[in-house]
């Protein structure tokens, strides 16, 4: 007895939270929606850091920047439709019911104005179901970026769960989880998309359920499950998650388009070989100006009256790699590159230490001796004397490391030169390969 009052008392405290959700919902969409246009330009900045530092995110970004466009679609739309809702209500207070017949139209506008207008209730009801719909939604469209974030990494990432072990057992284990875990996230991307299909046939759901039950914790569906199958159980629910597809697609197709203004040039492909064209990110004050990254090498700006030409190159996975074709003795047993975590405590005495820095340090000098040896320099084809340094930026926006040489003008001659960035192509042959020309102008102040 006690637990039926219960149960209740449950019920109706939730029939009455329910009625006033539409003021919870339009202080959570607008607050949303402030944070949201603040998050889409961190988004957009941490995705083109991720491209600059050659890192393993930039899709895991790139999902994150769409599902936010999404996301302030969904919400913008529900302000305007909650909105809309709020001023039928109190239109229903001055005015009641739609009576169609007053208004004196012909009998056959009539016939068909009570038709498709209907119950003014009706309509007030049809706005709440579509307000509440969309909102829900658009709270679990978050889960969905935050399962497919869990799934990349973990599909992506699996080896690093086993220590470096040359066992080919244990690669076979994690191939094999691998595999599964690709295969699982295919088949329950498509089973969501189809709002379940897998799960109608005996047999298939047989296959499938294996992978659905590891998934349900890998996504952490559990947490929004009820919301999920509470939205598509109902006819006008599952209409609208449909419906909303289209719009989906149309934002993320206005989003990746751009005005083409010539056949002949464009914005957003450039030519690392041109020596007509000057690019932003060769140009270090351009580069701060428009707060862009210096993709493959810079220099100080187009225009250079001084006694000099700064030269900077960002150290990328690609120079590290061609470092360690020319120099095998510096490729070390474990390759440490990608995200590592903080060492709170380094364990050693101060004399092991001191020796691995020292250590470290004749293997820092080796490898700038082997990166001189491969890349070069030329100003108007003259190869030029470059010793390079590394360099460490920490600005707070850009953290970034890289080679940095100084070239002297003194024998250059005033108007338009062509620098041109070139390396070995493998170790022992004389072929050369061009990796980037940059025109700029020399004048004397």
């Amino acid at each position: 007895m006690e637990e039926n009052n219960n149960k209740n008392l449950l019920k109706k405290l939730l029939d009455r939270l329910q009625e006033d959700s539409w003021q919870l919902e339009l202080l959570v969409s607008g607050f949303t929606i402030f944070g949201l246009f603040y998050a889409h330009e961190a988004v957009l900045n941490a995705y083109d850091t991720e491209l600059y530092d050659g890192g393993v995110f930039e899709y895991v970004y790139l999902v994150v920047y769409m599902a936010i466009l999404i996301l302030i679609f969904n919400l913008i739309l529900h302000v305007i439709l909650r909105s809309i809702w709020i001023g039928a209500l109190g239109l229903r207070y001055l005015s009641g019911e739609v009576e169609i017949d007053k208004l004196n139209y012909s009998e056959q506008f009539t016939n068909y104005l009570k038709k498709k207008v209907g119950s003014f209730d009706d309509y007030i009801e049809k706005l709440e179901k579509l307000c509440s719909v969309i909102f829900a939604i658009s709270f679990l469209l978050i889960f969905y970026v935050a399962a497919f974030f869990i799934v990349y990494l973990l599909v992506n990432y699996a080896e690093l769960l086993y220590p470096d072990n040359d066992s080919i057992l244990l690669e076979l284990l994690v191939g094999a989880i691998q595999y599964f875990l690709l295969i699982g996230a295919v088949l329950t991307f498509f089973d969501y998309l189809s709002q379940g299909l897998l799960k109608k046939n005996k047999w298939v759901a047989a296959v499938y359920f294996p992978f659905y039950w590891v998934f349900s914790y890998l996504t952490l569906s559990f947490l929004y499950r009820p919301l999920y199958y509470n939205l598509i159980d109902n006819k006008f629910g599952r209409r609208v998650s449909i419906l909303l597809v289209p719009f989906y697609i149309t934002i993320l197709y206005i989003s990746t388009s751009y005005i083409v203004k010539s056949n002949y040039f464009s914005l957003s492909s450039t030519n690392p070989m041109s020596t007509i064209v000057a690019n932003s990110e060769n140009y270090e004050d351009l580069v701060e100006k428009n707060d862009l990254f210096i993709n493959v090498i810079a220099i100080q700006s187009k225009v250079i009256s001084d006694s000099f030409i700064k030269v900077k190159i960002p150290f990328s996975n690609a120079i590290e790699d061609r470092v360690y074709e020319f120099n095998e003795s510096l490729r070390p047993k474990k390759d440490q590159r990608g995200y590592n975590l903080s060492k709170i405590i380094t364990i050693g005495s101060r004399s092991e230490t001191t020796l691995l820095k020292r250590k470290l340090d004749s293997l820092q000098h080796e490898y700038l001796n082997t990166f001189q040896e491969i890349y070069s320099i030329r100003i108007d084809s003259i190869l030029c004397q470059s010793n390079f340094a590394i360099v460490k930026e920490n600005n707070g926006k850009k953290r970034s490391i890289g080679f940095e040489t100084y070239i002297g003008t003194k024998n250059l001659a005033e108007g338009k030169h062509i620098l041109t960035y070139s390396r070995y192509k493998h170790p022992g042959t004389d072929s050369i390969v061009t990796i980037q020309k940059i025109p700029f102008w020399y004048y004397k102040d």
